[in-house]
């Protein structure tokens, strides 16, 4: 078949080569000069497991809402009926799993399913985490108290169903593990996660890119998309008289899709949810975090990616049309005050202000849309390098007809 992607970035590539593996032509398409100019370009990178990185899924983090916790949930101008819907979905979502927390989620669970799969993939390649990446091992979620402890408990449910070690540590044993943590900051605990991975998301995609292109794959930047087209299925491009024509048609667009998809009569149950990072040189590496570390109250995450430290966090809602200075502020303050001496946070530092497709239950739409010849690969909220290989590889398996090789309930289109 000829198939044709839209989207470059960590998902919309990974797709790609699974398809070209299956014999497929494939022509990626993207509005940007180059890949991973979205939502890949300087998140977190964190890989596994999925659910303990914040906002990883509804019912986990401190409670949200409009009038409550600014600082971890920003609400912009603009706001939709769509938003609202959205974000009332999630605080239902979240309630539901906070009432069982003992219990095994479905939405929890296939969050989790995906994640682990897509990193057996990485593992099988070989090559991936290999290359320079300043990829990293190990993770540690930061404990202030019981209670975090307490709202973690659905997903560590999920984590132990699936054995996925994560060790439960005192204070002594997290500073042990990490010498260089604030003396002032507050902690109960924390949880190890051994097993855990991060990595340079925008440095891999590239490199998955380029043996893309090796295999075959064609790719269009700078293609401004002003029409998607089904049956027969189409990119109609700005500046030319008709459509490229396909067989086939894989949305990865992230939060450009919903807006592709609406002129088909498709609307996808996502939104559009803004985050930032900061990254800094680091200054002495002993008294750097050694490994990703995750302060859960705050929902801030510092990553050790090469000679920089990276602090990711917040969220937003509704339009924003500059930085949020408060939000950046919170992830100069961690990168400052969380590991004194090993940041220079004062010179040669790089924000970044990103937004990625969320749905209201935290889980991806993989599979077919309804309309024919157009299919779905998007709505991966914070998993997007965490999933790529895992939906890559389930949409090729269904574009040729071929049984998942995982449980695909939860991953489907879906209504809220």
């Amino acid at each position: 078949m000829n198939i044709a992607i839209v989207g470059a970035g960590a998902a919309g590539i990974a797709t790609a080569h699974a398809l070209q593996r299956d014999g497929h032509a494939v022509t990626v398409y993207d509005q940007h000069g180059s890949a991973a100019e979205g939502a890949s370009f300087a998140p977190t990178g964190w890989l596994a497991p999925a659910l303990l990185q914040p906002w990883s899924a509804p019912g986990l983090a401190p409670s949200i809402g409009l009038r409550r916790d600014p600082a971890l949930l920003r609400i912009g101008g603009g706001l939709g009926r769509a938003d609202l819907s959205w974000l009332w979905q999630w605080r239902q979502a979240g309630q539901r799993v906070r009432s069982a927390p003992e219990r095994v989620h479905p939405a929890l669970a296939a969050i989790e399913r995906l994640a682990q799969y897509s990193r057996a993939l990485r593992d099988a390649e070989g090559t991936a985490l290999d290359q320079e990446l300043q990829s990293q091992s190990g993770a540690m979620v930061l404990l202030r108290t019981e209670a975090t402890l307490a709202r973690l408990q659905p997903a560590l449910a999920v984590l132990a169903d699936a054995g996925i070690a994560v060790q439960q540590l005192d204070v002594a044993q997290a500073r042990q593990l990490e010498p260089g943590l604030a003396g002032d900051f507050k902690l109960a605990g924390a949880l190890n996660l051994p097993a855990a991975a991060t990595a340079n998301a925008r440095m891999w995609v590239q490199l998955q890119r380029f043996e893309a292109q090796q295999m075959g794959v064609q790719f269009v930047f700078d293609a401004r998309i002003t029409r998607l087209r089904h049956a027969p299925a189409g990119v109609q491009l700005a500046g030319e008289a008709s459509p490229r024509v396909h067989d086939a048609l894989v949305v990865c667009a992230g939060t450009d899709s919903a807006a592709l998809l609406r002129p088909l009569g498709l609307k996808l149950p996502v939104v559009s949810l803004g985050g930032y990072t900061v990254s800094a040189p680091m200054r002495e590496p002993v008294h750097a975090p050694r490994c990703a570390v995750v302060d859960w109250d705050s929902q801030i995450t510092l990553v050790r990616l090469g000679q920089r430290v990276r602090a990711g966090g917040g969220a937003e809602i509704g339009t924003s049309a500059a930085h949020h200075a408060p939000s950046l502020q919170r992830l100069y303050d961690a990168l400052n005050h969380w590991f004194p001496g090993g940041m220079q946070p004062s010179q040669g530092v790089q924000t970044w202000r990103g937004t990625r497709a969320m749905t209201a239950d935290g889980a991806p739409l993989l599979g077919a849309s309804g309309l024919p010849g157009v299919w779905l690969n998007l709505g991966h909220g914070n998993h997007g390098a965490a999933m790529a290989h895992g939906s890559g590889q389930l949409l090729a398996d269904l574009i040729s007809g071929r049984a998942p090789a995982i449980d695909t309930s939860g991953l489907m289109l879906r209504s809220f």
